[in-house]
């Protein structure tokens, strides 16, 4: 991992633990002008990395309280008990004293996972990327509907522009696209508890086009190969303004490497 790539370095920690400083970047911002929920939950997972001494989170769970802004951050660790083949341990990040996040993740060695091995899904059936339309290139006349912090730092190829980015939502939640972090930083298990959350809301097709994020479940289930990633994401349920969204991540090999659920809400 170097911090040369916007990510690392807008991810990175300082100190030994139980007590971590970081900066929230403002190239991760979203409508609002706050940062990502999946950009900050890679901060707190980066303090958790450090301290467990594991290469790979496997199992994260993260609880959004209030919004979190660029600037300075803290994050303070409450470590369990570490046997094999994980490590688990929560992480609490605070700007001014107060708590935004909480996460509990457990992390592994996927290097050495080994066993029984059933699946039942596939990844997407996409054209090759560079058959692909840019989803965030430019189009004449069009209102910006996402922030432009984080459309700057993610490339996302879609077969065809979904019906929300021409102006006319489809209102059929679901959506299938290439995705990739920009800049050519291949993926790894660091980035895909981020990336689930770094994608517009497939709600976007039902013309809803703020939602913040409540409690976020990711699942990595192996290390991906580099190259392009191809995702999955669909909400079937919308409650009274509560809403949950499916994501899976694919890697280029046809590996299922992320599965991801989210609690999301309305604003507008």
């Amino acid at each position: 991992m170097s911090d040369s790539h916007p990510f690392d370095a807008d991810t990175a920690v300082t100190g030994t633990g139980p007590r971590f400083e970081a900066t929230i970047s403002d190239r991760w911002g979203v409508v609002g002008g706050h940062a990502n929920g999946g950009y900050v939950l890679s901060v707190c997972l980066r303090a958790l990395r450090q301290a467990l001494d594991r290469p790979d989170p496997l199992a994260v769970a993260a609880f959004y309280q209030r919004r979190v802004l660029p600037g300075p951050a803290e994050v303070l660790l409450d470590l369990g008990r570490s046997g094999r083949p994980l490590a688990t341990g929560g992480a609490r990040l605070l700007q001014g004293g107060q708590e935004l996040v909480r996460v509990v993740a457990s992390f592994a060695d996927l290097s050495q996972a080994d066993g029984p091995t059933l699946v039942t899904g596939s990844a997407p059936a996409l054209p090759a990327p560079d058959d692909c339309v840019d989803l965030f290139g430019e189009l004449p006349g069009e209102a910006d509907l996402t922030a432009p912090g984080i459309t700057g730092r993610l490339e996302c190829r879609v077969p065809r522009l979904p019906g929300w980015r021409q102006g006319a939502p489809s209102g059929r939640a679901e959506a299938e696209f290439w995705m990739r972090l920009a800049g050519g930083r291949q993926p790894d298990t660091m980035a895909l508890p981020g990336l689930v959350d770094m994608a517009a809301p497939a709600v976007f097709e039902l013309g809803h086009f703020v939602s913040t994020t409540i409690e976020l479940s990711v699942h990595v289930r192996a290390r991906p190969a580099p190259g392009w990633l191809a995702c999955r994401v669909s909400t079937r349920y919308l409650i009274e303004g509560y809403h949950e969204e499916d994501f899976e991540i694919w890697d280029s090999a046809g590996t299922l490497v992320a599965q991801s659920r989210q609690l999301a809400l309305l604003l507008s």
